[in-house]
């Protein structure tokens, strides 16, 4: 006789991942690209210069908002987050691509936000002049109890209909959107600028942002990746405000 294996008990986790598993993405594909304007087929020179002898040429760019340049290059990251994180990064549309994990053709597993106590909890101010201050122990703990035990309530209810022959794209509606899902991103260093830009804070921007801090923890980790592959392009988003060219 065969025994039913036990459903899978919910995980919690604080974190999120961000992994740089193929590029094409380097200083001098800026430089190609912003000199066949001028110099034509003599260009195909730069792709195999230092492009640290033109880094005046990336920062006038940035500064003057010549944007196309940035695009000639492509960065693909498989990101773990919860789905919240997705529903916002999504609103992202020109220069990315997506595909995300899906609830209809596999089993979703049981592996669920819950924000660690670094993460501010509480709101003060209006919307667009606001800010975030530390919770008490007590909202602390009514958080991750709270949480906890809806999530789990949750998946129960999840497994009792995949196990009654619920479809999982039906089933899958009773699950909440701090569930852990997975995507690959591909973008290029122009899209991923105006990303940044708005999920991201930081003393540099010219222009105020209020992200999400989950996403933010996101735009972060990405963030830290491109620098290493693009260090003159990413020197000059910050010394020019950090605005998108």
């Amino acid at each position: 006789m065969t025994e039913t294996p036990e459903p899978a008990k919910p995980s919690f986790r604080s974190d999120v991942t961000v992994e740089l598993v193929k590029h094409s993405a380097a200083d001098s594909d800026v430089l190609f690209a912003a000199r066949v304007s001028t110099a034509g087929e003599q260009s195909l020179e730069e792709v195999s210069k230092d492009p640290e002898r033109s880094k005046g040429l990336i920062n006038f760019l940035m500064r003057d908002r010549h944007g196309s340049p940035f695009e000639h290059n492509s960065m693909t990251f498989f990101i773990s987050a919860p789905i919240f994180v997705f529903r916002e990064f999504m609103r992202h549309r020109v220069g990315w691509s997506y595909n995300e994990e899906s609830g209809r053709y596999r089993e979703l597993e049981s592996v669920f936000y819950v924000p660690g106590e670094a993460r501010k909890l509480v709101q003060q101010g209006r919307p667009g002049k606001y800010e975030f201050v530390e919770g008490t122990a007590a909202q602390q703990e009514l958080t991750g109890r709270v949480m906890e035990d809806s999530y789990r309530q949750a998946y129960e209810a999840y497994q009792e209909m995949l196990a009654a022959g619920v479809a999982r794209e039906v089933a899958r509606a009773v699950l909440p959107v701090g569930l852990f899902s997975s995507m690959y991103a591909t973008c290029n260093a122009r899209s991923l600028m105006h990303f940044l830009g708005l999920r991201t804070q930081h003393e540099l921007a010219k222009v105020p942002s209020f992200p999400q801090r989950e996403i933010e923890m996101v735009g972060e980790q990405m963030e830290e990746q491109w620098a290493q592959l693009m260090p003159l392009t990413h020197a000059a988003f910050n010394k020019n405000g950090r605005v998108a060219p």
